[in-house]
């Protein structure tokens, strides 16, 4: 057994699970960023984080001395700086996994150089990680007083809400917010919830006495036969991806914005003409005006290039730069080079992603992820949430990651 526990591929293998704890933590990390913690037991979260982490510094001590361990033990802690800013207070979770980070590196196998150098950095990555953050949210904080009022899940489940009452010194409002009850992360006394993933639907001033919510069940007919005798101009916004699905290319989107008067002059427009100019309504002179060509095929390209504009696609000169293939960063090149002296955008070519919905059929929704039928919200009876809407302007986007400053107040 003494020989077992001696060779050195067993003390590999023990330090690849010793890893797995890290990766734990590393994931602990990212939840901390992105998502709110909430926990129902302290205790019970108390005892499981401190058995496993207790586990986990056994083994790292066992194999203290192997390349993987090692790396795990400066990991741990930085690791840990976010959990710690942002999940404060949560000490049953915090402290276990921070006293074995702080025991494994200082008896980890590493050169006591090495220790002391990497423990001194992340000591001064908390200290100034610490003063930043406080500092931040203490100029950040909102002096408004916010009460929740009320809360509560829609009848399929899909969502819920809260109504949120807040003072201020503009006589304070009532505001509606919806988010999906969908997209938790939930372990054993643990849940997890996305940040900044609400979506206000209703805002009124001053502060509603009276609050009534309703919900009720309507199908993809019914919502869409409603919008459309609203008005018949409705419009959508999809993506790239959802429009080139229902045959809307890139180049039957472009569009002239922000036109300069002169060149609106030069093309034969007025001063009043203000509205976006599609590419497809313009002659070959016309195009031309703002470096644009046109192809037998209907593809539009950019006639001279700029040196940053082909660095930027990386194209070699002589060859045709499509707008079709452009990113966001090539449009905002390519705008960037039409700029007068002193540096305002003459004009800038754009893609209009919105759509009509009196020209989708039902089919088309369907086909770009509206539900047969779904919930619809009333507040003091004004329609103030629909689920068709929110399917097809995707406002719940639980697979997007953005990292903001908002992530801080959260």
């Amino acid at each position: 057994m003494k020989g077992l526990f001696s060779n050195i591929w067993t003390k590999r293998f023990f330090a690849l699970i010793g890893a797995l704890y890290t990766v734990g933590v590393c994931k602990l990390c990212y939840y901390s960023i992105f998502y709110n913690i909430h926990i129902d037991s302290r205790g019970s979260v108390c005892l499981a984080v401190s058995a496993v982490s207790l586990l986990a510094l056994i083994i790292m001590l066992y194999t203290r001395k192997q390349v993987i361990t090692r790396i795990c033990s400066f990991v741990i802690l930085a690791a840990m700086l976010p959990v710690v800013l942002l999940y404060f207070g949560e000490w049953e979770l915090i402290f276990p996994i921070v006293i074995t980070g702080i025991i494994i590196l200082l008896l980890s196998g590493a050169g006591e150089g090495a220790k002391t150098a990497l423990g001194t950095i992340i000591l001064l990555m908390y200290i100034f990680g610490a003063l930043g953050y406080f500092l931040f949210t203490s100029f950040f904080v909102s002096s408004a007083k916010q009460e929740v009022v009320e809360k509560g899940v829609s009848p399929s489940g899909k969502y819920r809400y809260e109504i949120v009452n807040t003072e201020d010194s503009s006589n304070g409002s009532t505001a509606v917010y919806v988010e999906p009850n969908y997209a938790d992360v939930t372990y054993p006394n643990v849940t997890f919830t996305l940040k900044n993933i609400s979506r206000v639907v209703y805002l009124d001033r001053p502060i509603c006495q009276e609050i009534n919510i309703d919900w009720n069940t309507q199908t993809r007919k019914e919502v869409t036969s409603q919008l459309n005798s609203i008005s018949d101009n409705i419009k959508v916004n999809l993506s790239d991806s959802e429009l080139e699905k229902l045959g809307h290319s890139c180049d039957s989107r472009l569009q002239l914005a922000n036109v300069n008067v002169y060149d609106l002059f030069a093309i034969g427009k007025t001063a009043h003409d203000v509205d976006p100019i599609r590419l497809d309504t313009l002659d070959e002179k016309q195009l031309a005006h703002f470096g644009v060509g046109k192809d037998a095929s209907g593809r539009y390209y950019v006639l001279e290039p700029s040196d940053e504009l082909l660095e930027e696609t990386e194209i070699e000169r002589g060859q045709t730069v499509f707008f079709s293939e452009l990113d966001s960063k090539g449009f905002a090149q390519f705008n960037k080079d039409n700029r007068d002296e002193y540096g305002s955008e003459l004009y800038t070519i754009e893609k209009d992603n919105s759509i009509e919905l009196a020209s989708l059929t039902d089919e088309q929704l369907a086909e770009l992820g509206v539900s047969d039928q779904g919930d619809i919200m009333t507040f003091n009876g004004k329609i103030c949430f629909r689920f068709y809407v929110a399917e097809i302007e995707d406002y719940f986007n639980t697979e997007k990651r953005k990292l903001s400053v908002d992530l801080l107040n959260s």
